[in-house]
């Protein structure tokens, strides 16, 4: 028994996939204690995209740490938030018309910053009831928990999770079914039982419900009907913003304007704690320290998130470099469907949020567990974890994209040739 079995709380998850000890890390590659050298397209479940210590964000911090730099403020002013904010606003904010939005720094998880969006839109609409979506994921903290859809997740919560309804989110109930008209009917409808919802909160594409993606359309009908309903639209960026769909923000190039905007897991560009709430000015109704968190001044994460703003976000070649990687990484998912399964598996998602539904979620592991042997860490999502997630860092190469995809596909070929019953062993 290791010594994680032995006094690591059985709450522990991903280790029990992946029960390799790992040691240090670089780029897209994780190393082990014994010397074993991993592909990881895992990256901290999208926490990593600029991968695992960049050269350029490692000499900042340590640079900064050396020179006794401050750790922790809470919310004080510090030279560090101050240029962060600079140049968040400058290269991020500016550029895409949203330079009046304010920014509030959380505590540290998207967790919190997704509880601190819902409190915001109940506190300036006066209404209690939020709209979120069929697979959707938004955190484990008891509010986040009640817009979150996943059994498995809700049933540790302990309490009713309550004040949220639950619609269809795009193409739920297939290409013919309209779930905007589905909503806005029910909405209207004094009689449907819906409380008047303070927002919705949506992302753009699932991470954890199975990369499920809005179209475009989609999207800006759900903002006509928050519009028409009074409601503010919150946009939960947490895993698909940071460059993952090939744009700064998921959303970009639909044509919205988002009310609310969460961010957290690659914000900070190094894997450091760090999340943020992006709100329009006028909807900045807190009174001060209404809500907070002993952690929402990390310092070395604004150092890292500004050194990664700066040498990522400065022009489009990043962006469109993510952009081409991902039609890379789609063309090979694409030939692995068509060679073990064009009737039966799916490539779904966008960008470099991309990955393959298998029929059911015994095959998806099987492909996981298969993949770990030949030293690929990837894991599954959806509502039955049947998609098999690839969520390697941006700045991942051709070659390794390719390796691992190489991987992936006689994984799926070892896996699909044996009986159904057979695939977990």
């Amino acid at each position: 028994m290791t010594i994680f079995e032995a006094k690591e709380s059985t709450v522990r998850s991903y280790c029990r996939s992946f029960p390799d000890v790992f040691r240090d890390a670089r780029g897209a590659e994780l190393m082990t204690t014994d010397g074993a050298r991993y592909l990881d397209f895992l990256a901290g479940a999208g926490s990593l995209n600029y991968g695992h210590n960049h050269p350029v964000l490692k000499k900042v911090l340590v640079d900064y740490i050396q020179n006794d730099g401050i750790t922790h403020s809470l919310d004080l002013y510090t030279a560090v938030k101050a240029r962060f904010i600079d140049t968040f606003q400058r290269l991020i904010l500016a550029p895409r018309g949203m330079g009046s939005f304010r920014l509030q720094f959380t505590g540290p998880t998207g967790a919190n910053a997704v509880e601190a969006a819902l409190k915001l839109a109940r506190k300036v609409t006066g209404r209690t009831n939020v709209l979120s979506f069929t697979n959707g994921f938004h955190g484990c903290s008891i509010g986040a928990l009640s817009a979150t859809g996943n059994s498995h997740h809700r049933g540790g919560a302990g309490v009713p999770l309550s004040h949220v309804s639950r619609m269809p989110y795009a193409n739920y109930f297939g290409d013919q079914v309209n779930t905007i008209t589905m909503m806005d009917r029910m909405l209207s409808d004094p009689s449907s039982g819906i409380d008047r919802p303070a927002a919705a909160i949506v992302e753009v594409v699932q991470g954890e419900g199975g990369l499920n993606a809005a179209s475009p359309d989609w999207m800006r009908k759900l903002e006509s009907l928050c519009r028409r309903h009074g409601m503010l639209l919150i946009v939960d960026d947490i895993q698909a913003g940071c460059g993952r769909t090939g744009h700064f923000f998921s959303f970009e190039e639909m044509g919205i304007a988002p009310d609310i905007i969460v961010l957290s897991k690659s914000l900070s560009g190094f894997g450091l704690p760090m999340a943020l709430v992006l709100m329009k000015e006028e909807l900045d109704q807190w009174k001060p320290g209404e809500h907070n968190g002993t952690f929402r001044g990390n310092n070395h994460a604004f150092v890292t998130a500004t050194a990664a703003l700066e040498h990522f976000w400065s022009d489009d070649a990043f962006a469109r470099s993510v952009r081409s990687k991902g039609r890379l990484l789609a063309e090979r998912l694409n030939r692995i469907v068509l060679r073990h399964g064009p009737h039966s598996l799916r490539v779904k998602g966008r960008g470099m949020m991309l990955g393959i539904a298998c029929p059911d979620g015994e095959t998806a592991d099987a492909v996981c567990a298969r993949s770990y042997e030949n030293r690929l860490i990837l894991e599954t999502c959806g509502s039955n974890a049947e998609v098999v997630k690839c969520l390697s860092p941006l700045t991942v190469t051709r070659e390794q994209i390719d390796r691992a995809m190489d991987i992936l596909d006689d994984a799926f070929a070892a896996v699909l040739s044996k009986p159904l019953s057979s695939r977990s062993s």
